[in-house]
């Protein structure tokens, strides 16, 4: 892969500049960013909120519909990973740094300043519940599950870029690759870098703390920009250095640890309130759902509220969409929609949901129960020190907070790691689906991210990462619903594409040459590879050859690869603005069925492969084989997959 310049240069001169005003007018900066959020907390919260519920209803309601049944990936494609790995990996993506830092802060800063109602009271704790669980709930996924699905969707399915831009292939059609799919690139990237670098901050706020209570390092920027400098060398050392194996196994036990972290609070706490709360928090989180997701606060007390929670929210999770959503994509190749969504919606939010509810709970029961009056004055004037003021009161405190420490270092490292990755990804072009980008890239989006996150950081810590990533997700969201209707009218051309595939105009194929014996001897037959490359080379090769110079003759673009020395011979020919006809032959090998190598010769032949010439279209395998077809057959038969086509282009005209 090599940099993409538009997409590069573009979103490169937006970030240095605010980077540059930020850093340079601290102050300044720090106050426009203030009044940006109120102005959108004003004037386009009701757009958040509609279009982060649209997005999860688009991704629910396809799949559940008949395209759920669609692969992501051609029709022959089987998932790279057991389900049980996948469920792994998808466990993975939904931990982060972040939920050290609102597990404890959140729910108590809902309780003691409601957006309605009477603070500290029993209500109030079940309203900042539900609240935390709408924040981290269904609708970050689902947003996370349309831009991994519309990514796999186009790249593994039609073999476009793996690029935000390619979504928009069904509306633009190749524009795709130039300004407009550029500027589509460039809002991703740009929306990307502000939700790292707040995903940054938020953590090197609550290292800082955590180094506080153990060693007493003081809360100050020095500190903040050298723990930024330390961690973000340390994650483009990992990106540049492509030490997978250590990264990822130190994952792992990162993963474990947070895992026993979690069981610690749930069994040395009050166990039984915890899991009590834990189901009535879903069940008040589920069926205030329909109305908590249009809940503006328009008749009452609650706007400002909002505009500093929700809307926050739901833009944080649009900017993290396309780092998410490209890893989850890589994962996910071969998986039907309906599996992939369900899997994206609910393996991840069962932890996060869980990790929110003990960890809440655990300090609204100290703050209610027990008056734990300092635990609700540090959540609320120092969110960062909550954690750490609620694990304090637990056996063995200090190991328990080193641990905590040390676990949110991991989590900030491979998220600062992975987010360098995916940046270069998506300011780089050419390569395959599964190519990373360059190195460099990832060394300047690294930095890049780095200056970012000091510059909120100065212009005014956690208010300020919080207006940059509400004003930086909006041109994004826009795009997101471009998403929406381009993935669309791609599930419903596909719908027209099967419904031509079953009507033909040409007369049915006739049974292959040589008469009924030669066909059972044909069907009992199991070739090696050297006869279906002589078949592709004497047979299929010239009657495809003869297809495409007639096809030339009426005027039409065509382009034809028949070299049998790449094993699969593929003609394409073009219909302007029209979706291209694609017929494809290609050798493909299988271990010979035990029936067959019983009638063989006996268990010498047990690893004997043979092979067949598969079809394949611009949809994937056809499942079905041309060996001792003849020419003219051959010829017919990609004749009656042509009329289809046109076919399909009719009902789509």
């Amino acid at each position: 892969m090599r940099m993409n310049p538009p997409a590069f240069y573009g979103a490169a001169a937006l970030i240095l500049l605010f980077v540059v005003l930020v850093i340079g007018f601290p102050v300044e900066a720090g106050q426009w960013l203030l009044d940006a959020q109120a102005w959108a907390a004003a004037n386009v919260g009701w757009y958040y909120l509609l279009a982060m519920t649209l997005y999860l209803i688009f991704v629910v309601v396809t799949a559940l519909s008949g395209y759920g049944k669609i692969k992501l990936g051609a029709d022959h494609d089987e998932p790279e990973f057991s389900y049980l790995s996948w469920a792994g990996m998808l466990f993975a993506a939904g931990i982060s740094i972040t939920l050290f830092f609102f597990c404890v802060s959140e729910p108590l800063t809902h309780f003691l300043q409601p957006p309605q109602g009477a603070a500290g009271t029993t209500e109030a704790a079940r309203q900042a519940m539900q609240l935390l669980f709408l924040h981290w709930g269904l609708h970050g996924w689902g947003v996370f599950a349309l831009v991994a699905m519309a990514l796999a969707y186009f790249a593994y399915r039609h073999n476009l870029p793996l690029a935000l831009r390619s979504a928009l292939y069904p509306l633009i059609g190749k524009r795709i690759n130039g300004p407009i799919g550029y500027t589509v690139d460039c809002f991703g990237i740009v929306a990307t870098v502000f939700g790292l670098g707040a995903d940054m901050g938020f953590g090197v706020l609550q290292l800082n703390a955590g180094l506080d209570y153990l060693f007493g390092v003081a809360h100050s920027h020095p500190v903040q920009m050298t723990l930024i400098a330390l961690m973000m060398g340390a994650a483009i050392a990992v990106a540049v250095s492509g030490v997978d194996k250590g990264i990822r196994l130190l994952s792992d036990i990162n993963m474990l640890l947070a895992c026993a972290l979690l069981l610690f609070v749930l069994f040395t706490g009050p166990t039984q309130h915890l899991l009590n709360t834990l189901v009535q928090n879903i069940g008040d989180y589920l069926g205030a759902l329909p109305t908590k997701s249009f809940d503006l606060y328009a008749y009452g007390e609650g706007g400002d509220w909002l505009g500093g929670w929700t809307v926050f929210y739901w833009a944080w999770w649009i900017a993290w969409a396309p780092f998410v959503g490209l890893f989850i994509a890589r994962i996910s190749r071969g998986r039907t929609i309906r599996e992939f969504v369900f899997g994206v919606l609910f393996i991840p939010l069962g932890f996060t949901l869980a990790w929110m509810s003990i960890f809440g709970n655990s300090a609204l029961e100290q703050v209610l129960d027990h008056g734990a009056v300092e635990l609700g004055r540090v959540a609320v004037a120092e969110p960062q020190m909550a954690l750490y003021q609620l694990l304090q009161d637990y056996p063995g405190s200090r190991v328990l907070i080193a641990v905590t420490v040390l676990v949110s270092f991991v989590f900030f490292v491979t998220s600062a790691d992975s987010g360098t990755v995916v940046l270069s990804t998506l300011s780089a072009r050419g390569g395959s689906a599964d190519d990373d980008g360059p190195k460099w890239l990832r060394v300047f989006w690294g930095l890049a991210t780095a200056l970012v996150t000091g510059g909120l950081l100065f212009a005014g810590s956690i208010d300020a990462l919080k207006s940059a990533v509400v004003l930086t997700s909006l041109p994004f969201s826009l795009i997101l619903l471009l998403m929406m209707w381009g993935l669309h009218k791609a599930f419903y051309l596909e719908s027209q594409r099967q419904r031509a595939r079953s009507h033909s105009l040409a007369p049915p194929l006739a049974a292959k040459a040589g008469g009924w014996k030669r066909r059972i001897s044909q069907a009992v037959h199991f070739p090696t590879r050297d006869e279906v490359y002589r078949f592709l080379a004497d047979v299929v090769g010239p009657a495809m050859a003869e297809v495409a110079e007639v096809f030339r003759d009426k005027g039409l673009q065509v382009d034809a690869d028949l070299d049998p020395g790449n094993l699969e011979l593929s003609l394409e020919i073009g219909h302007g603005e029209q979706h291209p006809f694609y017929y494809q032959v290609s050798m493909r090998g299988y271990f010979t069925p035990s029936f067959a190598r019983a009638g063989m010769g006996g268990l010498h032949l047990k690893n004997r492969r043979y092979f067949r010439a598969e079809v394949h279209l611009a949809e994937g395998s056809q499942d079905y084989d041309l060996m001792g077809y003849g020419r003219e057959q051959i010829i017919n038969d990609m004749l009656d997959q042509y009329e289809r086509h046109l076919q399909f282009l009719h009902l789509v005209r």
